[in-house]
């Protein structure tokens, strides 16, 4: 599995952002596909996911905030990023899940300002 995320960028506090995660390869036993993220001196978190049933979980912290959805067709999942924090700055990444591998996509850099 293959992941290309895109999307990212320089925004101001309060604005939005999307991110997209197109899979490609051996897609056909995706359980899973989140975003996670990870800021300078901190772990990476989980910020969203969506399994293929569809149901989403979400951190705290985006709660209202975010929303993950993806395109079956398109074989991408979004983040729907509205309501952007300083805090939000971190480089996001995506990953995909199957029953015997994770795989993670190049990292996106999301930066909010002030």
């Amino acid at each position: 599995v293959q992941l290309q995320a895109s999307g990212g960028g320089l925004v101001q506090a309060g604005g939005s952002l999307r991110l997209s995660c197109a899979a490609s390869g051996s897609i056909f036993s995706i359980n899973a596909m989140g975003w996670y993220r990870q800021a300078p001196g901190k772990e990476r978190e989980l910020v969203a996911a969506i399994t293929s049933g569809g149901s989403t979980n979400y951190a705290d912290s985006v709660k209202g905030r975010f929303t993950i959805s993806r395109d079956n067709a398109k074989n991408t999942v979004y983040l729907q990023m509205n309501n952007l924090k300083r805090e939000d700055t971190a480089v996001y990444y995506c990953n995909a899940v199957q029953a015997i591998a994770t795989y993670w996509g190049k990292g996106t850099q999301v930066t909010v300002s002030s």
